[in-house]
Formats: C-alpha cells, sequence, structure tokens
C-alpha cells in the first residue's frame, strides 16, 4: 500500500477552484491508477475479456476518448467529424500497449490544460451534449469528466485484476 496521498490530499493545485481543481485531481489520480494497476499487463492481458466483459484495452480507449469529448463539449463545441470516427472505433483492434498508454498520458496532459483554462468560466453556463443537445451545465461537464472517468478506472483495475488470475 502506498504512503503518498491521493492527488486530492496533496494540497496541490490550490489556485485552481475547487470545481476544477478536484476534476484535475480526479484525472492525477486515474493516470496514476492505471499505470500501477493496468500497465504492467502484457498485450493478451490488456485484450483479454474475461466473462465477456470489456477489456482493460476498451476502457483505456474510452477514458481517452470521453474525456476528449466530454471537454469538447464543456467548450462549448460539438464534436468533430474525427472524434465522431474516433468513438465508432472504440476499442476495435487489438492496439499496441505502448500506443494505448501514450494516447492515454497525451489526453489526460491535454485534459488538465483544458480544465485549467475553463477556469474562470461561470460554472451554471448552458452546455448541451450530443446530436440530441441534451442540456447540462459546464460544471455538469467538469464534475462529469471527473466521475466518469473514475468509474471507467474502476472497471479497468477490476479486468486487469481477473486478466492476470488474482480477482
Amino acid at each position: 500500500m502506498s504512503l503518498t496521498p491521493e492527488p486530492w490530499l496533496r494540497g496541490t493545485l490550490a489556485v485552481l477552484p475547487a470545481v476544477h481543481r478536484a476534476v484535475v485531481h480526479a484525472l492525477e489520480l486515474a493516470r496514476e491508477d492505471l499505470d500501477r494497476w493496468c500497465a504492467p499487463l502484457n498485450q493478451a492481458e490488456l485484450h483479454a475479456r474475461p466473462g465477456g466483459v470489456p477489456s482493460v484495452a476498451f476502457q483505456i480507449a474510452h477514458i481517452a476518448g470521453s474525456i476528449d469529448r466530454l471537454l469538447t463539449y464543456a467548450e462549448g463545441r460539438p464534436l468533430s467529424e474525427a472524434q465522431t470516427a474516433a468513438l465508432r472505433a472504440e476499442g476495435s483492434g487489438e492496439v499496441p500497449a505502448n500506443e494505448l498508454f501514450s494516447g492515454l498520458r497525451s489526453c489526460l496532459e491535454g485534459a488538465e490544460r483544458r480544465v485549467r483554462a475553463l477556469a474562470g468560466s461561470d460554472l451554471e453556463s448552458p452546455r448541451t451534449v450530443g446530436r440530441r443537445g441534451l442540456p447540462t451545465t459546464l460544471g455538469g461537464l467538469l464534475v462529469h469528466v471527473a466521475d466518469h472517468t473514475q468509474r471507467h478506472v474502476g472497471q479497468a483495475i477490476t479486468t486487469a485484476k481477473l486478466a492476470r488470475g488474482s480477482g
């Protein structure tokens, strides 16, 4: 067990408003947990689907893609064609581990910059999600970035344990 406290207990990012700080801390924790539990997996384990559950590779690709999509909506923009194509391709094929984790790290670094850029914005600003334009707010999207990411990190860790046979 690690003696290092979770990111939210390290006293960092005090310059950010509380919601933005919490989102960045959740993304930091996601990176740390995925590095700890999933990065050591071999290619077969990353793509294994024990009991038919989505693979660790799918979860990691979905985490990166969903963060990008949710932050695009938070920025008040529609998804690009490239983002829509990436969503359709999520989890298809066997992406090599180095590409998978490189993409994740790049996404998380970019996400921190994007969340920081939204720090001066009104959290109650209306936003819409998806083709149907479902209503939400900037604050709702930012909170969802954190909770959706953590949900899939938990699924990735559980699947990683099952894939290694230690579940």
